[in-house]
C-alpha cells in the first residue's frame, strides 16, 4: 500500500451517515500500513475553524443565521484550513483525510439553502484555490435513518443544522447523489445503511486501489 505521493480523501455525507467512524477506521487502517495520515474536519481543523464550527452549530448568536452568512463562515473556516493544515501536511507527504470538504458547502448551501450554484462554487474556489481531493467517499443513507441515529447518539441534544427539517436532509441526500454522478472519478457511492465493519472494509479496498495506482 506505499504511495509515491500523498492523497487528499474526503468523507461526505448526510447527518448519521457514519462518516466520523469511518475515517478513524481508514486512519488506524493506513497507519498500521506505514503511511503517515492528517484526519481533520470542517468546519474546524483550525483554531479559527473550530471557533466558526461552535458559531455555526452551538452558539445562540448563530440562530437565525442568514444563509449566506452560513455559506461566507463556511468558507472562512475552510480557507484557513486549506492554508494552515491541509496544504502544509500535503506538502510534507502526509494522507489527509478530511470529514466534509468543499461538497458540503456546495449541497447545504448551494441545494438545500438554494444559493445560487454560480456563487457558491465562485466562493469555494476563493476558499480552496487550486487544493481540491483526490478522491471522495459518499455514504448514503436515507435522512430518517440517520437522523433518528444523530437523536439516539446525542439524547435529544441537537445542533443549529441538525434540526432542521426532513425535507431538508432529503434535498442534501438528492444534492450529493446528483454531485457524486457528474463527477464519477472522484466520487464513490457507499451504502451506509448495513454494518460498520463491512463498509470499512470496502473503504479500505477503495483506499488500497487508489493507493495503488499513485
Amino acid at each position: 500500500m506505499g504511495a509515491k505521493r500523498p492523497l487528499f480523501i474526503t468523507f461526505e455525507g448526510g447527518e448519521g451517515c457514519g462518516k466520523s467512524t469511518q475515517i478513524t477506521a481508514l486512519k488506524k487502517r493506513l497507519v498500521a500500513a506505514g503511511h503517515s495520515v492528517v484526519q481533520t474536519r470542517e468546519p474546524g481543523g483550525t483554531p479559527l475553524g473550530e471557533s466558526v464550527r461552535h458559531l455555526l452549530q452551538h452558539d445562540d448568536a448563530g440562530l437565525g443565521m442568514a444563509p449566506e452568512a452560513e455559506l461566507l463562515l463556511f468558507a472562512a473556516s475552510r480557507a484557513q484550513h486549506v492554508r494552515e493544515l491541509i496544504e502544509p501536511a500535503l506538502t510534507a507527504g502526509q494522507i489527509v483525510l478530511c470529514d466534509r470538504f468543499l461538497d458540503s458547502t456546495t449541497v447545504y448551501q448551494g441545494v438545500a439553502r438554494a444559493i445560487d450554484a454560480d456563487q457558491v462554487e465562485a466562493i469555494n474556489q476563493f476558499a480552496v484555490g487550486t487544493t481540491l481531493p483526490d478522491l471522495t467517499i459518499l455514504i448514503d443513507l436515507p435522512p430518517e435513518i440517520g437522523l433518528a441515529r444523530v437523536h439516539k447518539r446525542s439524547d435529544g441534544q441537537l445542533d443549529r443544522m441538525e434540526q432542521e427539517a426532513i425535507e431538508f436532509f432529503q434535498a442534501v441526500r438528492t444534492g450529493y447523489l446528483e454531485l457524486a454522478a457528474s463527477k464519477p472519478d472522484r466520487f464513490h457511492i457507499l451504502d451506509g445503511s448495513g454494518s460498520a465493519e463491512a463498509l470499512s472494509e470496502e473503504i479500505g479496498k477503495i483506499v488500497d486501489t487508489r493507493l495503488s495506482k499513485v
